[in-house]
C-alpha cells in the first residue's frame, strides 16, 4: 500500500467472514463508487485463498489487506496471499518488526494515549484506534494535543452520520465493518445497496470541509 495515496481517500473496508463467491460482485459495486482500499480478516474461512480472489477481481483499483494479524505465522501467510498492508487489534512486537523490516504499511490497534504512542514508536503507518465509537470523535481531539505528529485511524462505530466529525476531530482516517458490510445484504446479494452505504461513507468524508 500507497500511504500517501491511501491519504486521498482515508477511507477503509473491513471484511470479516465473507464467501469467496461474493468476492467478485461486492469488488465491482465498492470499486464502482470510489473505495480504495479494503481488509480482509485472517479469522475469514479460507482467508488467503479470499485476499487473492479480492486481488485478482479488483484488477489494480483495490489495496488489499489482512487484519486481525496476531503473530508471525499468520503475517507471512497474509504476505503471501499478496497482501499489501498488515492490520492488528493490538500491537504485535514481531509483526511491528518485520513489517518496519520489509517496509508494508501497518495499521496497529490501540486506545490508551500509552498505547498508540507506543504502536507509532513501532513504526505504525497510522495507528488503529478501537473501539473508537465508545469514545467518540472528541477523543481524537483529545489525543491529538499531545500527540499531533500521530496518524490515527478511527475504526469501530464510525458511519456516514459521524465520519465527518472524526476526521473534523483529529483522524486521518476511519475504517468501517458489519455496519456496510451487512450479513443481510449478503444473503440477498444486495451489492448496489452496500455499494450505495461506501458512497455515502464517502460522500461524509468529503463533507468535512463543509462548515
Amino acid at each position: 500500500m500507497d500511504i500517501k495515496e491511501f491519504e486521498k481517500l482515508p477511507i477503509l473496508g473491513i471484511l470479516r467472514g465473507v464467501k469467496e463467491e461474493d468476492i467478485e460482485p461486492l469488488v465491482e459495486a465498492v470499486a464502482a463508487v470510489g473505495l480504495r482500499a479494503i481488509e480482509i480478516t485472517l479469522n475469514t474461512p479460507h482467508a488467503a485463498a479470499v485476499i487473492k480472489r479480492t486481488i485478482k477481481a479488483a484488477r489494480g483499483r483495490l489495496s488489499v489487506g489482512a487484519g486481525t494479524v496476531l503473530d508471525e505465522s499468520s503475517l507471512k501467510a497474509a504476505i503471501n496471499a499478496g497482501a499489501s498492508f498488515i492490520v492488528s487489534p493490538v500491537l504485535v512486537k514481531e509483526v511491528a518488526i518485520f513489517c518496519r523490516r520489509e517496509k508494508i504499511a501497518f495499521f496497529p490497534g490501540a486506545l490508551t494515549p500509552q498505547e498508540i504512542y507506543c504502536a507509532w514508536q513501532a513504526g505504525a503507518a497510522m495507528v488503529k484506534v478501537f473501539p473508537a465509537g465508545f469514545f467518540g470523535p472528541a477523543y481524537f481531539k483529545e489525543i491529538k494535543a499531545p500527540f499531533e505528529h500521530i496518524k490515527l485511524l478511527a475504526c469501530g462505530g464510525v458511519n456516514a452520520a459521524n465520519i465527518a466529525e472524526f476526521f473534523k476531530n483529529g483522524a486521518d482516517a476511519a475504517a468501517f465493518g458489519g455496519s456496510v458490510f451487512n450479513k443481510d445484504l449478503f444473503a440477498d446479494k444486495e451489492f448496489s445497496r452496500i455499494g450505495d452505504n461506501v458512497k455515502m461513507l464517502i460522500a461524509g468524508y468529503f463533507s468535512r470541509r463543509e462548515k
